[in-house]
This record gives structure tokens, sequence and C-alpha cells, in this order.
């Protein structure tokens, strides 16, 4: 797919975490790489510094395997891919991400969990 900008491409991000717990996987990812980067400098544990990767992306990745049944788009928009899981996890931190939903005409899955 080719988006001319940051705006469409969030726009098929978003379809692509069409369900809550995609999304909550990808909050829990990109809280944990935060906190292990924010330990790993507040301790010095450098090896902090791997785990950081490895716990966000594990977590996100499995969401889209396991639970959305898609591939994850860092695969082919690495930088844009970044940019947008901030975005949602920012939306979702202040709770906001069901708004975004509405403002972009995305309804969520609903589904037991």
């Amino acid at each position: 797919m080719n988006h001319r900008n940051l705006e469409e491409f969030w726009a098929f991000y978003v379809t692509q975490h069409s369900k809550a717990s995609t999304r909550r996987f990808h909050f829990l990812g990109t809280l944990s790489a935060l906190l292990c980067l924010l330990s790993s400098l507040i301790f010095g544990r450098w090896i902090l510094l791997l785990a950081a990767p490895i716990s966000g992306y594990g977590l996100a990745w499995y969401s889209h395997f396991f639970v959305e049944g898609n591939a994850p788009l860092i695969f082919g928009h690495p930088f844009w891919s970044f940019l947008c899981d901030l975005k949602m996890f920012a939306f979702m931190l202040t709770g906001q991400m069901d708004r975004e939903l509405k403002r972009l005409g995305k309804r969520p899955v609903l589904q037991v969990l």
C-alpha cells in the first residue's frame, strides 16, 4: 500500500488494529518497552536496552498473529508504524482512542475477553 502521508497511514494503521485486545497488547508492549528503557537509564542496567524491543515487539506481534490475524505493519513501514504505535499509546493513555476511532469512521470490533 502506498500512503502519501502519516495521516493516511494512520487511518490504515487503525484498521489493522481493529480489535480492542490487539490495541491492549500494543499498549502493554509499548509500556513495557518504555519502562525497560527508563529502568536501564535509572539503574544503569544496560541489558534492559535489549529487553525493551523484545517485550515491546513480542507483545505487539503476538496480538497481530494470534488476535487480529494479520501481519505487523512494521515490516513494510517501520518508521511510520513506530510513530503510529506511539500515537495509539498516547490516545489510549489519555482515554481518547474511542473518540479517534469514531473520528476515522471505524467501529471497534466487539469481542469477549
